[in-house]
């Protein structure tokens, strides 16, 4: 969490800090996604794919991991300080998010380490049902953002 000592307008600047460094990950996932996608596509030798697969699986659990471990407790302390029903309501959507957890694990799990090429076989399917999870994800995410990240507070002069 970030200092709670610090005042309202300070603790908003940085909460908006670590969301933008964070969306800026997910631009950089989606954008490897999609340059995996193409891989997938037309192959050309399997161990280079297997080793973009692998760093596509790293950033994925990194974007993932911020998201619970950093982005999520901020917004939610946010909330907090808006009352009751925001915070329940971001409680609410973070509890959406389990469902596609497992489905990016799952994801991880198979591709973050195949071990035989056959694996590789059926990564347009799962990179499109990934897309699909994770289009949902950032849905509620973005949802979560507009709810939660109050607007700045205005400092009387």
């Amino acid at each position: 969490m970030l200092n709670p000592s610090a005042g309202p307008e300070d603790h908003h600047h940085r909460v908006e800090m670590l969301v933008r460094r964070w969306l800026d990950e997910r631009q950089s996932l989606i954008v490897q996604m999609l340059g995996l996608g193409e891989d997938a596509r037309s192959p050309s030798e399997s161990a280079p794919v297997i080793e973009r697969v692998q760093a596509f699986c790293e950033v994925l659990m990194d974007y993932v991991s911020a998201g619970y471990f950093e982005v999520y407790d901020e917004l939610l302390a946010e909330g907090e300080a808006q009352g009751r029903k925001i915070l329940a309501e971001g409680q609410a959507l973070l509890q959406r998010l389990q469902s596609s957890l497992d489905a990016i694990i799952h994801f991880n799990d198979l591709h973050d380490d195949p071990e035989d090429s056959d694996v590789l076989g059926g990564l347009p399917h799962e990179l499109s049902q990934l897309g699909l999870t994770l289009e949902e994800r950032f849905q509620i995410e973005d949802r979560m953002i507009a709810l939660l990240h109050a607007p700045a507070p205005v400092v009387p002069a």
